[in-house]
């Protein structure tokens, strides 16, 4: 096993890598170091994430410095703010003993006078995201005529961003004689064009298989159906005492909805998305990485950079789209050799998709089961257990009250005591999971359906109440979102709703019985999106519930298809007079397919509104009589 000394860097930067703890490097630096310090061509270097591929590049970048030349000598770009401010504070560690450096990060979201103030003041290595180097090269600010290394860090993910052709007017800004290194998780198609138009001739070195996931990382799955994936997330986190990790949504209003319902659960979790200012994402980064939450809700983009040690499971709520988003979200734990778990929570119709990730990763996924109320009591009591062993006892500031607990306890024997402690402290526990239901899908069933093992929702609940919601499919809810939306606004477990009936402008939703008045009471007052939200008991008189009778197309209440808010109108209009509405409502209040039956009962056609009001009916002819 080799060390830094044998890798050829000056001593300041050796000092430097002992003050912050670095002994020996890793398969990446030990390979690509020597490479990049001898080398006359370009490098490209492809390595997992968390394999300390900032110091593989910064190290050899610090050799190639002249501190006392006050000019711009290396440029690092890279996809992100996260990741650029950790590439930052990365190398000034390194730097540490290299007196005069001065390393100045720039990207959106900060001041960009500052960056500017700090740009003039002199600086010999610009981080930079490409958006704002070009903002700053546009002003006239930034001059790269002098710059000797260029780094195209995460290059994957830059082409992913729709960064090509800002790269393209970087980097004909600087000098053809440069040195340009790139550093990526992957070796997609896009990555070896770019290297093959950017670069010169190059050298490529490789750590693991390309395209590959990393060693330390499992790969797990579980099947549920697409509405029971949040109390499945739960089933886990609750599972694991020790769990610290990080969610991957798909999209940052789906990454919000996610982090608010945890919250209301009682988990100690938060978002970060594109939506944030940077203080507030330095807000959050700074309470996950002093371990205030436990959960990271994310999306691909916004979690990129993100270096925080010991995430232990990385959850995938949503499967990425391409491979190569699988690797960098997986990268987030299992870094540095650490093992890490990457789990995705998938439908039915995703198994396909983990195939494929397999087939183009070259790794298997293991399928797991959801845990069940019994292994997360077990779990629970066991992770208490441990924590009771582990504790420091304040004989002096509980002497009072430990003389007394001796004293009042002291008629009862050890194994009495233990049962009876046991039974006080986790009664509630295993309560609370004992009628949890089984959210697997059996997947032998050729009906891919968990009936055998789980009740329907008439069997759950056996008096349930059907909800009436104004949301639908015009709104952007589907089922998964829709459980989202009402398990966030009520608090209420996933678990406890059932069977979801999602049309355009409404909805129905089956709510566990006793815990009814509690959804129905939590959407007083609500609004989506800037709109008030409305729900009564499926059947009931409440405003916004069908209607038992009269208006709307195909029975119901007023409205579009009957349950549409108001009596009458189309996605809460009122484009026909009285009880109208579209294709519903003639004017005395019969309707189109509605209403009574066909009989005496039947509204009289009386023709159509004008203005001032309604053209009389036609005049019905007597027919002729037939000549005999």
């Amino acid at each position: 096993m080799s060390s830094f000394e044998a890798l050829g860097l000056r001593a300041e930067t050796l000092r430097s890598l002992v003050e912050i703890g670095f002994t020996t490097p890793t398969p990446v630096q030990e390979q690509a170091i020597p490479l990049l310090l001898k080398s006359e061509k370009d490098v490209v270097a492809l390595a997992q994430t968390g394999t300390g591929k900032t110091a593989a590049f910064g190290l050899p970048m610090l050799e190639f410095l002249d501190p006392q030349d006050r000019t711009i000598q290396c440029l690092v770009l890279a996809p992100t703010r996260e990741l650029c401010m950790q590439i930052s504070k990365d190398l000034e560690r390194f730097s540490g003993n290299l007196k005069g450096t001065r390393i100045v990060a720039v990207y959106g979201g900060a001041s960009i006078r500052d960056q500017i103030r700090d740009i003039q003041r002199g600086a010999q290595i610009i981080v930079a995201t490409p958006g704002r180097l070009l903002d700053l090269i546009g002003r006239g600010v930034m001059d790269l005529t002098t710059v000797d290394v260029v780094v195209l860090d995460e290059a994957d993910e830059m082409l992913n961003m729709g960064f090509q052709e800002d790269l393209t007017e970087i980097l004909e800004k600087t000098p053809e004689d440069k040195k340009t290194w790139l550093f990526s998780a992957t070796m997609s198609s896009d990555v070896r064009r770019i290297a093959k138009r950017y670069m010169r001739e190059f050298e490529e070195v490789s750590v693991g298989p390309a395209n590959s996931a990393a060693a330390a990382i499992q790969h797990q799955y579980c099947v549920v159906h697409s509405k029971d994936r949040f109390a499945a997330l739960k089933r886990f986190i609750d599972a694991d005492a020790d769990l610290f990790g990080i969610v991957f949504c798909r999209t940052k209003h789906e990454t919000q909805d996610l982090a608010t319902a945890l919250v209301r659960d009682g988990y100690n979790a938060d978002a970060i998305h594109g939506d944030l200012s940077q203080a507030q994402r330095d807000h959050v980064m700074g309470r996950y990485r002093a371990r205030s939450i436990r959960l990271l809700i994310a999306t691909d983009v916004a979690a990129r950079g993100i270096d925080v040690k010991d995430v232990t499971h990385v959850f995938h709520f949503d499967l990425p789209g391409e491979a190569e988003n699988y690797t960098h979200r997986s990268g987030r734990t299992g870094r540095a050799g650490r093992a890490g778990i990457s789990l995705s929570i998938i439908g039915v119709r995703d198994v396909n998709k983990i195939r494929q990730l397999e087939r183009a990763l070259k790794t298997h996924f293991t399928y797991v089961r959801v845990p069940g109320g019994a292994e997360i009591g077990k779990q629970q009591v066991m992770a208490y257990m441990k924590r009771l062993k582990s504790v420091e006892v304040d004989s002096e500031g509980l002497e009072e009250l430990l003389s007394e607990a001796r004293v009042e306890l002291m008629s009862f024997e050890k194994e009495e005591l233990i049962d009876r402690f046991m039974s006080l402290a986790f009664n509630r526990i295993i309560e609370a999971h004992r009628t949890s239901f089984d959210l697997n899908v059996d997947m032998s069933r050729k009906d891919h359906s968990a009936r055998a093992e789980r009740p329907t929702s008439l069997e759950r609940f056996s008096t349930g109440r059907q909800m009436f919601i104004n949301l639908g499919t015009a709104d952007g809810f589907d089922k998964g979102k829709m459980l989202g939306y009402i398990c966030g606004i009520s608090g209420v477990s996933g678990e406890l709703i059932g069977k979801m009936l999602i049309k355009d402008v409404y909805s129905f939703v089956d709510i566990e019985p006793e815990h009814f008045e509690q959804v129905k009471n939590s959407f007083v007052n609500a609004n989506y999106k800037g709109r008030s939200v409305r729900v009564d008991e499926a059947g009931g008189t409440g405003k916004g519930a069908p209607r038992s009778g009269g208006g709307g197309y195909q029975g119901g209440g007023g409205g579009y298809k009957g349950g549409a808010p108001r009596s009458g109108g189309y996605d809460r209009g009122d484009r026909g007079p009285d009880r109208g509405g579209y294709q519903g409502g003639r004017p005395d209040g019969g309707n189109y397919r509605g209403g009574g039956e066909r009989s005496s009962e039947r509204p009289v056609k009386t023709g159509y509104p004008k203005k001032e009001g309604f053209y009389e009916p036609k005049p019905k002819f007597p027919k002729k009589e037939r000549r005999s």
